[in-house]
């Protein structure tokens, strides 16, 4: 399953999950992490640095937006 939207601020990755209740109801849900290299490779997180602080409000408060507007 894909989410329905992902919004990317540098190295933080915020993603919309559209779910549906046993009711039949639709919600939506998000994840966040932060993705980094080291070498070669990228690797993901959940641990935020003070500097990500910024970059992951904007991303969650688009984040929002998006859910406000498809609700």
């Amino acid at each position: 399953m894909e989410p329905i939207k992902k919004i990317k601020i540098g190295g933080i990755e915020v993603a919309v999950w559209k779910n549906t209740s046993k009711e039949g109801n639709d919600f939506f849900t998000t994840t966040m992490e932060r993705n980094y290299k080291v070498g070669e490779d990228w690797k993901k997180t959940n641990s935020l640095r003070d500097n990500d602080l910024p970059k992951a409000i904007l991303a969650l408060q688009k984040a929002f937006e998006f859910v406000f507007i498809k609700e």
